[in-house]
């Protein structure tokens, strides 16, 4: 079969590719009613001209709880001007003007000019508007650990929760979201007493509920017919011994993506062979090449260590290897770990502040062998 072919050809097996997509919100949402209710909970003050309930929601990845709060705050929307939502991932936005930007964008639309505007501007328009419209605020911050990594916690939640002293009135709150059940937020005494969380738990899916989502997911996004219950099972038992739902949606797609290149109309056993034969090298190469040489260089370097290490040594380590600076560090380290090549866990306080153990996600002949 020709390029064009490939390309033109109006043959295949799904109904809809976005089915699959990460951001994708499935129409079926289920097994998680309970912590639903208990963020509704949380909301409710704040639709009756009272605060948001400030809650820490934890679960590990792939849990649902992005979902949940997109769909939550989708409801709101749908029935009350009364509260603005927002919703922040903590990886692309760490600092105090990418946190109120995005607040920003919210209300009004746009993003704000990214020069020639103070801090204390974009904060005043956003303040001003919710006092002069009496509305609440609610900022869930995804992954909020990220904001530990350069200090700016206190002061963003000092932001958002204290607006009140200087715009009374204005009502603020924050569901703080965790994927390190470990974490715990060590917040200044000022803003820790106005923050007082409460906690909601999403736990792993139980195997039956793995098999349920991905069932829902195959009918979103396959024709009818296309794939066997046999195959769902096995990918189920598949995405459940790894413990991350999203590794079973990524396996649908792909034994789709193999199906429609062997001209198949139905996905076969040997489609998910393949798929699961070559899913996970193919990423893992194809996202290390993303990497520049001074990345690389610390990736190799973790891997060799065959074993967790502390970001203290291995900042040691990195710098007298390369002759670049731990700010050089910090930022391939952060790369490393928002591509999902690494993990990192809190363990407490060291020298510079609070102290990490660094875990490759990869087996690390596996890795080194990508380098290469």
């Amino acid at each position: 079969m020709s390029i064009e072919d490939i390309l033109m050809d109006g043959e295949t097996v799904f109904r809809n590719h976005s089915a699959f997509n990460p951001d994708y919100m499935p129409v079926n949402y289920n097994f998680r009613d309970l912590q639903m209710e208990g963020m509704a909970i949380s909301i409710r003050p704040a639709l009756h001209n009272g605060r948001p309930v400030n809650t820490i929601i934890l679960g590990q990845c792939a849990t649902g709880k992005t979902t949940a709060i997109k769909k939550l705050f989708e409801k709101v929307e749908e029935t009350s001007e009364k509260l603005v939502c927002c919703y922040i991932n903590c990886q692309l936005n760490i600092t105090r003007f990418g946190i109120f930007s995005q607040i920003y964008k919210k209300i009004f639309g746009h993003n704000p000019p990214e020069t020639g505007i103070p801090f204390s501007r974009i904060y005043q328009h956003v303040m001003k508007h919710l006092a002069d419209n009496n509305q609440g605020l609610l900022v869930a911050l995804d992954d909020v650990n990220y904001l530990f990594q350069n200090q700016n916690v206190n002061k963003i939640f000092y932001d958002i929760l204290r607006a009140y002293e200087e715009f009374p009135g204005v009502r603020t709150g924050i569901f703080a979201v965790l994927s390190d059940l470990e974490f715990r937020l060590n917040l200044e005494k000022n803003v820790n007493t106005v923050f007082s969380p409460q906690e909601i738990i999403f736990p792993l899916y139980k195997r039956n509920e793995v098999l349920k989502i991905l069932n829902d997911r195959v009918k979103d996004g396959f024709y009818p017919n296309v794939m066997s219950d046999e195959i769902i099972e096995e990918i189920t038992d598949y995405c459940f011994d790894s413990g991350d739902l999203r590794l079973g949606i990524d396996l649908l797609r792909i034994t789709g993506n193999i199906a429609e290149a062997h001209g198949s109309r139905k996905i076969e056993q040997k489609h998910l062979d393949e798929a699961i034969a070559s899913n996970i090298s193919i990423n893992l190469e194809n996202t290390i090449s993303t990497l520049n040489d001074k990345e690389k260089k610390l990736l190799k370097i973790i891997a060799l260590k065959k074993d967790t290490i502390s970001t203290g040594e291995l900042s040691k380590e990195f710098q007298s290897k390369s002759n670049l600076s731990h700010s050089s560090f910090n930022r391939s380290l952060k790369k490393l770990e928002f591509l999902r090549l690494v993990d990192t866990k809190y363990k407490g306080k060291g020298s510079r502040g609070q102290s990490r153990e660094v875990i490759l996600r990869f087996n690390p002949d596996e890795i080194c062998r990508c380098i290469l």
